[in-house]
């Protein structure tokens, strides 16, 4: 398969190489185009107001100066690469897409940009045991999640997943003999409680930083959450329509 690969931790990040070095062994041809630094939580945005600059590292390896997931893809499949593409995985991202997550996701927006233009996508995420949304010191399995993409591969089917779907894949920091197989999942939901960190630069100023993501409450069986912990690779199809179909009779009915 001829497949376009990105991320949102940024070219040189660990997960990003060892899944292109994975897939490329397997045979498949494989581009990468990815943020030059970490863009994590950056979402579907795309740079509007400023040009772009993509640089070649090497024959097959590319980075967006100053860009965002969604740019790297947007531009690789409007024009940038006069080869075509049979599919885009976004990843190995370095840490959890659980839950909520989803919505503030570079992983995720980066294979949601690739399925608004017509492309099958796949998102995937190496998940600490705590439900991080960063991974932390230690071992890190990369290697299990690109085998997981390989096998998730095999079953792709051209009407597998519906248009404008893409699946996110979460998967648990183990060996691959340890996963206890797949599940399909739906989003779980976490508490709104992550609190800002005050603290101080070294010119005395106040500085704020985002803090962690919230605990899960929404995590029992059938949720990505729950799967992971049970060292299953949860795979949830997304979708970028926000409708909220069941409000509409209700809203009508009023207006």
């Amino acid at each position: 398969m001829n497949i376009l690969i990105s991320n949102d931790d940024g070219i040189h990040a660990k997960g990003i190489n060892i899944l292109a070095t994975t897939l490329r062994n397997a045979g498949h041809n494989v581009t990468v185009i990815a943020p030059d630094r970490n863009r994590s939580a950056a979402s579907s945005c795309l740079t509007l107001v400023d040009p772009l600059r993509v640089k070649q590292l090497t024959e097959q390896n590319y980075t967006v100066v100053a860009g965002t997931p969604a740019d790297c893809v947007h531009l690789a499949l409007n024009g940038l690469f006069e080869e075509e593409f049979d599919l885009v995985v976004s990843g190995i991202n370095h840490g959890a897409n659980l839950g909520d997550d989803v919505i503030y996701s570079g992983t995720v927006a980066a294979a949601l940009e690739g399925r608004h233009l017509k492309y099958p996508c796949i998102a995937v995420s190496l998940v600490e045991k705590n439900d991080s949304t960063y991974l932390s010191a230690g071992e890190h399995n990369f290697e299990t999640a690109a085998q997981v993409v390989l096998d998730i591969l095999q079953k792709m089917q051209p009407d597998l997943v519906a248009p404008k779907q893409i699946l996110n894949v979460n998967v648990p920091n183990v060996n691959y003999d340890q996963l206890q197989g797949i599940e399909i999942t739906r989003c779980g939901h976490r508490l709104a409680d992550a609190k800002i960190v005050e603290n101080k630069d070294p010119r005395d100023a106040t500085v704020y930083w985002i803090g962690p993501s919230g605990t899960p409450v929404d995590n029992g069986e059938g949720t990505d959450f729950f799967a992971v912990k049970q060292n299953k690779v949860s795979i949830t199809p997304i979708q970028a329509d926000m409708t909220a179909h069941q409000s509409i009779s209700a809203l009508k009915e009023k207006f």
